[in-house]
């Protein structure tokens, strides 16, 4: 079996795999159930990984812009792509061809994986990156491949923005499965033909954390028993205005967290806020390679001052390390419970009992993943909205107050929860 993997998370070296912690909750997963799916299996791909994945993941990495190179000959080089494959047949040679072609001929399934970025968001990385990906999948189509959406949120959707092709190239997929379940009710509002659409979990429910004897090495609160822990991730799409990576931003704009969480520790004499980043980055090209702090940190060392500024510094700690994806899973599962802005740090607690609240995006873009994620695990009531008054705070309370049923609760769950992650798989194999 010859795979060829792309999709709209074809981004510059290190972005899947060294910033966003979630990513790699899922592309690990991911890989290895192909491997395990079908055995022996040749996995090319224009995910921009290591070394040290390729090799321990058994992967083959292609150059980006096979896919999408950020240049201005994207668009062009796809609708020419397009235009030699709307003449291909079976019986007849290609007059000409691109590297692009070439591995799609060479494959016998070639998969999309965007995630949350096959539609409107797609646009927020690249110039037309939307249209260039429909060109991509479609030539792959007419080539005769067998053509897959794997593991996606698709969506939102606008009238002018290609839905016309989007509609056409969704309809040619032999199979497409989301992550959840409310994915599908944007695709049939639009339009789409989801008569081969598989409402699943995502993957990155499967990811597993590395087993760490020394945790209370990274802070004694996580081992000391003294107190509860409540875990807290703000990232840049839960605050009320955007962008996400607006920097600077001014005390007043963390009022609306943490009025709430003030209430909530006064409530909650037990209670201890334990702020961390769920992302981290790098310097690209800087020799030997190392881990830095991402985007995150700085917005939960901001919270630490305003909290502290309150006078509750004795009331929280924050964790000043910088962690890899297996040891920041790890670390979630100390906590009694979750407050996150991340919905992959989301799924870390849910997928290990973690009683976990989630934030709501405060502004644009539209993301119903995080509800969607959350309903996966039974849990779609723990999802606050920040633009409501006191939301987070009521939801935090109950979620602390009834913590121990929704341990119950998610130990029922998260099992069925991973079997539908794995679904993805089988799906794809019954194509065969």
């Amino acid at each position: 079996m010859k795979i060829l993997l792309t999709g709209q998370c074809s981004l510059h070296w290190g972005r899947m795999e060294f910033g966003n912690i979630g990513n790699y909750y899922i592309i690990e997963p991911l890989i290895r159930e192909l491997h395990s799916t079908f055995p022996k299996c040749v996995i090319k791909t224009t995910f921009q990984m290591s070394a040290r994945f390729s090799l321990e993941e058994n992967i083959e990495v292609l150059p980006m812009d096979y896919y999408y190179g950020f240049k201005n000959t994207d668009l062009k080089n796809s609708k020419t792509e397009f235009q030699i494959a709307s003449k291909f047949n079976e019986d007849s040679q290609l007059e000409t061809t691109t590297p692009y072609i070439n591995e799609v001929l060479n494959a016998d399934l070639v998969i999309n994986f965007s995630g949350d970025i096959w539609g409107d968001n797609s646009d927020f990385l690249g110039e037309d990156r939307f249209l260039v990906g429909l060109y991509k999948d479609r030539t792959a189509q007419l080539l005769g491949k067998k053509t897959v959406m794997l593991a996606g949120s698709p969506g939102p959707f606008t009238e002018n923005k290609n839905l016309s092709f989007a509609k056409e190239v969704f309809a040619h997929y032999d199979l497409v499965t989301n992550r959840e379940a409310f994915s599908r009710r944007i695709l049939e509002d639009n339009g789409f033909n989801t008569s081969k659409l598989k409402d699943l979990s995502c993957p990155a429910f499967l990811f597993e954390p590395r087993n760490i004897p020394s945790i209370g090495e990274i802070h004694k609160e996580l081992e000391s028993g003294n107190n509860k822990i409540v875990g807290v991730i703000l990232c840049g799409w839960n605050f009320l205005d955007g962008p996400f990576d607006k920097w600077p931003r001014e005390n007043k704009d963390y009022i609306f967290l943490v009025d709430q969480l003030i209430n909530f520790l006064d409530r909650n004499n037990e209670a201890k806020l334990c702020l961390m980043s769920h992302s981290n980055g790098f310097i690209p090209g800087k020799e030997p390679f190392e881990l830095i702090h991402g985007r995150d940190y700085p917005i939960i060392k901001q919270l630490q001052n305003v909290l502290e500024d309150k006078g509750y510094s004795k009331r929280i700690f924050t964790l000043d390390g910088v962690y890899d994806a297996w040891t920041t899973k790890a670390i979630i599962a100390k906590f009694d419970m979750l407050l996150s802005g991340r919905v992959h740090a989301a799924v870390a607690g849910m997928s290990q009992n973690i009683p976990t609240v989630v934030i709501d995006y405060g502004h644009e873009p539209i993301a119903h993943k995080l509800k969607g994620f959350a309903n996966e695990a039974g849990m779609v009531e723990m999802v606050a909205d920040p633009r409501k008054h006191n939301e987070i705070f009521n939801k935090m309370l109950y979620c602390f107050e009834n913590k121990e049923l929704i341990k119950k609760q998610l130990q029922h769950n998260i099992p069925k929860t991973k079997l539908s992650a794995k679904l993805h798989f089988k799906y794809l194999k019954d194509l065969f």
